[in-house]
């Protein structure tokens, strides 16, 4: 089973307007609505690539309704811990014909003590030898920086396998946990790693040093040169093919999807990361918050370049 796992779930609402005038009225030509958070991403992509998913996380109130019922109907298996806060929502203005946008993220409602440890519960509860599980996405408030290494730890000591696409502190308390791959992007992990600019650090210095950090196997991601992955001795580039951009938001949770889809059919790293490549361009090709088809994902894997 693949079980994505997302603590600070969002109702994602994108307006699509003509120009971003500041203190005046703008008017939208279009609003749509879904179910986001960086594990929903994930699942959403997977159901596009028909893998069957389950999500698993924090929701509550009337925003949290909306969000199970998004994922309900796009055949998402759920699998959530109820909160007594609202589940957030983030707001996007899209500048029409363009990939511009602004975006606005909710921090999200404080988690008590108690159902922080119902998570934990819930988690033990489901993880099997064999499973995939993507933690992804910022923690909220009232949630320890050490719960994606707790996390980690536990669904190990299962038998489970562990993606993780997290930054920040708890991004880095997490890698000590020795998840079985990471994905940040370059600046995150330039961050993770306290690089100044201008280090002169090659990609695979950079991933070697990541692995020193506990993860087995790294992928770091170069938005449009595309990604590298590194199995801590050999670093192959995929490079992203040639496409018209039109909302880079969510490319990179579909490069998640399009990688654990690979790695759960038992593809080798490199592979699994030409699939996410291809997963990621279809998405970003695709206008507001739309995501690739299995159909686009398939024609764009010809056009991918592994080195």
């Amino acid at each position: 089973m693949i079980y994505t796992l997302t603590l600070n779930p969002a109702v994602d609402i994108e307006y699509q307007v003509k120009s971003f005038d500041l203190n005046s009225v703008t008017r939208a030509s279009s609003c749509r609505m879904d179910a986001g958070g960086k594990g929903f991403n994930v699942s959403r992509m997977l159901a596009q690539l028909d893998m069957v998913s389950t999500a698993v996380g924090f929701i509550g109130g009337h925003s949290g309704a909306r969000l199970e019922a998004a994922l309900k109907r796009q055949k998402i298996e759920t699998n959530f811990c109820d909160i007594t806060g609202e589940s957030r929502t983030n707001v996007s203005f899209v500048r029409e014909g363009s990939s511009d946008h602004y975006k606005v993220n909710d921090p999200g409602p404080e988690i008590s003590a108690f159902e922080v440890a119902s998570l934990y519960e819930k988690v033990s509860r489901l993880a099997l030898p064999g499973d995939w599980w993507i933690l992804a996405g910022s923690v909220p408030p009232g949630v320890p920086l050490t719960v994606y290494a707790e996390l980690i730890r536990l669904l190990k000591q299962k038998g489970a396998q562990v993606f993780l696409d997290s930054s920040g502190e708890a991004f880095k308390l997490a890698c000590s946990a020795q998840p079985t791959l990471i994905k940040p992007n370059l600046e995150e992990a330039e961050e993770l790693l306290g690089l100044s600019k201008g280090h002169g650090l090659s990609l695979k210095e950079i991933s070697q040093k990541l692995i020193q950090l506990g993860p087995e196997k790294v992928v770091i991601s170069l938005g449009k040169d595309g990604a590298c992955c590194f199995d801590g001795s050999s670093l192959n580039i995929v490079k992203s093919p040639n496409i018209v951009e039109k909302n880079p938001v969510g490319a990179g949770d579909s490069l998640v999807a399009g990688m654990v889809w690979g790695l759960f059919q038992g593809d080798a790293l490199p592979i699994a990361l030409k699939k996410g490549i291809a997963c990621g361009a279809a998405t970003a090709s695709i206008e507001g918050t739309g995501l690739g088809t299995l159909e686009q994902v398939q024609q764009l894997m010809a056009r991918v370049d592994v080195q």
